[in-house]
C-alpha cells in the first residue's frame, strides 16, 4: 500500500483525490490530512480514513477537531509550523493541494523524503520554481504535476528526447467570459466569475481562470517544471475541454492527450505512477462532443495573460511579485472591494514597481529571498487598495 499524505482534503482535489482512495482502498493508506478551517468535514474524514496526522489553520480549530474526535489517538498540528511538521512526515505520495503561497513552505518540506510530490498548487512553482526543482532533485522527489495541463504535457513527453520538442501547448476553456464583450466585464461580480463551464473548482482558482491568469501562472509552472524556454511555450483557448496539453516536435508531429474534463483523471495517474489505475471516468466519446475547436487567446481583454508571460520572460523574483499581488488582488474582488477588471490593474502597478526583479533565469533566489518579494508584494498591493478605496 501507498502511504498517500493530503494537504488541503476538504477542497475540490481533496474530494477527487478521496473518490480514487475509496476506489482502490486496497492500493492506498492516509497518512495526513489538512485543512485550513473546516473543521467539521476534517473530522468526518479522519473518522472514514484514520490517519497519523491531521492540521488545522489554528488551536481553536484543534479544540473543534478534539471534541469531534473523542477516541482520535493520531497528532493533531495547528497552522504553517503544523504543516511543515507533517509534510516532513515520511509518504509514498505527498498531494499538495492548499492553495496559493501558503503551499510553498509544506512543498519544501515534502521533497525531502525522496517519493512523489503530486503538485496541485500552482503557486509554489510559481513563486520558486527554480529552488523547488532543485530541492527536489536534491533529495530524488518525483514532482508530478495534477493540473491537467502540465499533466498532459507530462505525459506527452515522457520517454521522448527533450531536445526534439520544438513548442509546447496548454488549452484553456477561456473561462466563463470567453467572448464577453470587454465594456461589459466591468460589471462581472463574483458570483459570475466563479462560475466556470467546465470544471468544478475553488473560489480563487475560478477566478484565476477567469481572467486567464491561471493560463499565465501555468506557462510559468511549465517553463520551471519542464525546463523549457518561454518561447516555446503557448496557449490555445479550447473551449471544450478535451485536449489538455499538445507537444510539437522537430520532425513536425504534433501529439495531444485527450480526456474528459475530469480532475481524476490527473489524480490518477499521479497517484499510481508509474502504473496506471482505473478512475472511474467514463470513456471519453469523441462521437459525442462532435467538434473540438480552438482559438487564440485575447490578450487585450484578458491583461493578465500578458503580465504573466511578461514575469516569465523577467525570471527572477518577477513571478513571485506577481503571484503575491494576485493572490491579494482576487481575494479583494471576492471580498467586493474591487471590480473584475481591477486585478489586473492591481497586479501591473505592484510588479511595475520593483525594478530590481530582474534577476538572471539562471539564478536561483534563496528562500529567505522569496518570502520577502512575497511580503512585499503584498504589503504594495494593500496599498494599491487603500489608494483605490
Amino acid at each position: 500500500m501507498r502511504r498517500v499524505s493530503l494537504f488541503g482534503a476538504t477542497g475540490t482535489i481533496g474530494d477527487n483525490a478521496m473518490k480514487l482512495v475509496d476506489l482502490h482502498p486496497e492500493r492506498f493508506q492516509i497518512e495526513v490530512l489538512s485543512a485550513a478551517q473546516n473543521v467539521e468535514k476534517l473530522a468526518a474524514l479522519a473518522s472514514k480514513y484514520q490517519p497519523k496526522c491531521l492540521v488545522i489553520g489554528d488551536a481553536a480549530g484543534r479544540d473543534a477537531l478534539r471534541a469531534c474526535l473523542p477516541d482520535f489517538t493520531g497528532d493533531i498540528l495547528i497552522g504553517p509550523e503544523g504543516l511543515v511538521e507533517a509534510a516532513q512526515r515520511p509518504s509514498d505520495v505527498t498531494i499538495m493541494a492548499i492553495v496559493g503561497f501558503a503551499g510553498l513552505a509544506p512543498a519544501m518540506a515534502a521533497c525531502q523524503h525522496g517519493h512523489i510530490l503530486a503538485l496541485a498548487n500552482k503557486e509554489c512553482l510559481v513563486a520558486a520554481g527554480p529552488l523547488l526543482m532543485q530541492q527536489a532533485q536534491a533529495k530524488g522527489t518525483r514532482i508530478l504535476p495534477v493540473d491537467s495541463e502540465h499533466n498532459a504535457i507530462f505525459q506527452l513527453l515522457e520517454g521522448r528526447d527533450a531536445a526534439s520538442v520544438e513548442q509546447m501547448v496548454l488549452t484553456a476553456s477561456g473561462g466563463p467570459f470567453l467572448h464577453t464583450d470587454a465594456a461589459a466585464l466591468r460589471d462581472v461580480t463574483p458570483a459570475m466569475a466563479v462560475k466556470h463551464p467546465n470544471w468544478t473548482m475553488g473560489a480563487k482558482i475560478s477566478v484565476d481562470s477567469a481572467t486567464l491568469m491561471n493560463k499565465g501562472l501555468e506557462l510559468i509552472e511549465a517553463h520551471y517544471l519542464f525546463d523549457v524556454a518561454p518561447e516555446k511555450l503557448d496557449v490555445l483557448v479550447h473551449p471544450q475541454s478535451v485536449v489538455h496539453g499538445l507537444v510539437s516536435f522537430a520532425d513536425g508531429s504534433v501529439l495531444a492527450q485527450k480526456a474528459s474534463p475530469d480532475m481524476r483523471t490527473p489524480l490518477a495517474q499521479c497517484m499510481a505512477y508509474p502504473e496506471r489505475m482505473d478512475a472511474g471516468v467514463a470513456p471519453l466519446d469523441l462521437v459525442a462532443i462532435g467538434q473540438l475547436s480552438f482559438e487564440a487567446p485575447d490578450r487585450e481583454r484578458f491583461p493578465c495573460l500578458g503580465l504573466a508571460e511578461h514575469a516569465m520572460r523577467v525570471g527572477g523574483l518577477a513571478p513571485t511579485l506577481l503571484n503575491g499581488a494576485n493572490e491579494v488582488a482576487v481575494a479583494a474582488f471576492l471580498d467586493g472591494r474591487i471590480g473584475f477588471c481591477d486585478i489586473a490593474a492591481l497586479v501591473e502597478d505592484v510588479v511595475s514597481k520593483q525594478p530590481e526583479i530582474g534577476l538572471a533565469n539562471s539564478t536561483v533566489p534563496p528562500l529567505e529571498a522569496i518570502f520577502e518579494a512575497d511580503k512585499r508584494a503584498r504589503q504594495n498591493a494593500l496599498v494599491w487598495l487603500d489608494r483605490a478605496a
